[in-house]
């Protein structure tokens, strides 16, 4: 049965202990993922989300990347709750990166110079409402995922790794899985401090 909207968005949580158990086909992800991408809203229709899903030992191999990255610079600093950490990022089924294609908001700038300023902020925010989409999405199939942000420390091995174009820009990667464990509990702060109505 398919979760109405309001449960699936509060349903949608942060999910650390996940596994490489099948959750649902990998034809299945892909079309949740294709959706989310083709119908969520950017700023003057740009389309300038960019997305690679790695699964298998391509998403083994972008934790591997990211694990050796924060090594370095951890600089023979304690390591361990960041190894840790990685773990049960690897112990996941797969991994979306999210990007923004920075051609094409160059090319915005140059056309609309009044709001040059702006592109890049409305280019995060559709970016943000894709994170957002494509989490539900996994959420609804099953999944159990997190929103990390490693970049730009892994940019350049990962770019180098999936020969990425230099234009596209990435902006955070989120991990899925398998939940193995559910969420603590979420604190609200009071909704009379955070909106307002008028007539």
């Amino acid at each position: 049965m398919v979760k109405d909207f309001f449960s699936a968005i509060e349903d949608r949580r942060s999910y650390y202990s996940l596994s490489k158990e099948h959750v649902v086909p990998d034809k299945r992800i892909k079309e949740v993922i294709d959706h989310a991408v083709q119908y969520s809203p950017s700023a003057f229709n740009s389309q300038s989300a960019r997305v690679i899903v790695l699964t298998g030992q391509s998403h083994d191999q972008l934790w591997d990347i990211t694990k050796e990255t924060l090594k370095k610079a951890a600089d023979g600093k304690d390591f361990k709750k960041t190894e840790e950490k990685m773990k049960s990022f690897i112990n996941g089924y797969g991994t979306v990166l999210f990007f923004e294609d920075q051609a094409i908001i160059n090319r915005l700038q140059e056309q609309y110079k009044t709001y040059a300023e702006n592109f890049p902020i409305w280019s995060n925010q559709s970016s943000a409402i894709l994170q957002f989409v494509v989490w539900t999405s996994l959420e609804i199939e099953g999944f159990g995922a997190s929103l990390q942000h490693y970049n730009p420390l892994i940019d350049d091995e990962v770019r180098k790794k999936w020969d990425i174009s230099r234009d596209w820009k990435l902006i955070a990667q989120m991990p899925f899985g398998k939940s193995n464990a559910e969420p603590g509990d979420k604190d609200f702060s009071p909704l009379e401090e955070r909106v307002k109505y008028y007539q």
